[in-house]
């Protein structure tokens, strides 16, 4: 699906992303089809993920971090566990480092800035350069029971704007919300999934997503004729105790294959498995959820709407940061069944199989998902903006 397409000249964009491979993964699929189009796109995100840019112009992350080990750039977040971890990692990663972001850009020039919503900088840096800039929310746009709303008038607000004099601008009340572009804010997602009323300038896109390559493991054919069930906690909370032991132990010498991913640990950090569990670093959800029947994740935004996509109900047992919200998402849509904690995994799992109506709702979630056209869409109203500003 596209929208319908006039002539917009070529221009300067400046597409930032936060180093998180939750963020640049749909970056990247938006700036490819901006550059496919002809625009002349500038990346500014950190080393770790410029290579998914691929040739184009990239900017130095100056205040640079490895989102797998962010506690040693920044100490306060521990283990990402808790309220304050959490706080730890809304201060010091996202507004602690977002000045140093809007200095990052203000190197170069630009026609149009498209920022993932966290990357606080490039947004800061459109508005002092008096320039357009669109949004787009790679996660779950903020409702009034996400953490930075609820905190938003006694220390969210003074946090943003104490960051926004550093930058060279003035106050704003709002905290995230402030950040969202005033004229286009493209949302991953659909509105099915949305709890609340959504900003006039919200338009959602479903998924953004590159190409899946072609690699998979040499037991790819165990699942041939197999119920399989998938773990995942994503790229971002890492620790196999967190959700990928208990699901392997819950779920030893049940009839389906698990299947689980480790979001790049090596294999062997889940230690000897049961004859029914095979594991991997990696694998392309777009591959292996076309062979799943059901995923078990801790909320990630990304592998949700990447199981929806393909139809495969879910077990959400919700991490971190943005994850409750997510299981939230799902929960209110029928797709799935939440748990509070990883306990009783297997009937979980049993009880999803065995009620068609959340592979139903997963399926008719799928089917809006694709509709809403993906990147190409995306680049559509990017070039809109251009059209009218």
């Amino acid at each position: 699906m596209s929208l319908v397409s006039h002539h917009v000249d070529p221009a300067r964009i400046l597409l930032a992303s936060l180093p998180f491979a939750g963020h640049a993964h749909p970056m990247a699929a938006l700036s490819h089809e901006l550059v496919a189009r002809g625009h002349d796109v500038v990346v500014h995100t950190g080393a770790k993920y410029r290579h998914l840019f691929g040739d184009v112009e990239q900017l130095p992350w100056s205040r640079d971090f490895d989102d797998a080990r962010l506690a040693e750039t920044f100490p306060a977040v521990g283990d990402g566990k808790g309220v304050r971890a959490n706080l730890a990692n809304v201060r010091d990663v996202l507004v602690g480092t977002g000045a140093a972001q809007a200095r990052d850009v203000l190197a170069t020039e630009f026609d149009l800035v498209v920022t993932d919503h966290l990357a606080f900088g490039a947004a800061m840096a459109a508005e002092l350069r008096q320039v357009p800039w669109a949004t787009v929310a790679v996660t779950p746009l903020v409702t009034s029971g996400s953490l930075l709303r609820a905190l938003s008038t006694f220390t969210a607000d003074p946090m943003f704007n104490r960051m926004r004099a550093e930058a060279g601008l003035g106050p704003k009340a709002g905290a995230l919300e402030a950040f969202y572009s005033p004229d286009l804010v493209v949302a991953q997602g659909v509105p099915a999934l949305e709890p609340a009323r959504t900003p006039p300038q919200v338009r959602f896109v479903g998924r953004l997503t590159t190409p899946p390559s072609a690699a998979t493991p040499e037991w790819w054919g165990d699942l041939d004729g197999r119920t399989v069930v998938h773990v995942t906690q994503g790229t971002l909370e890492t620790g196999a105790g967190d959700l990928l032991r208990p699901a392997v132990e819950a779920l030893a010498g049940h009839d389906a294959l698990v299947v689980c991913t480790t979001g790049g640990a090596p294999p062997e950090v889940l230690g000897p498995v049961p004859d029914n569990v095979r594991v991997a670093a990696f694998i392309p959800h777009d591959l292996l959820l076309a062979r799943t029947d059901v995923m078990i994740t801790n909320g990630g935004w990304g592998g949700v709407l990447a199981a929806l996509e393909a139809g495969v109900p879910l077990v959400v047992v919700p991490g971190a940061l943005d994850k409750p919200q997510v299981a939230r998402r799902v929960a209110q849509s029928g797709a799935g069944i939440v748990k509070k904690r990883p306990t009783d995994l297997g009937k979980a799992v049993d009880r999803v199989l065995s009620e068609p109506r959340h592979r139903e709702r997963a399926r008719a979630l799928g089917r809006d998902i694709r509709a809403a056209g993906g990147a190409a869409v995306a680049a559509d109203l990017v070039e809109d903006l251009l059209r009218r500003r």
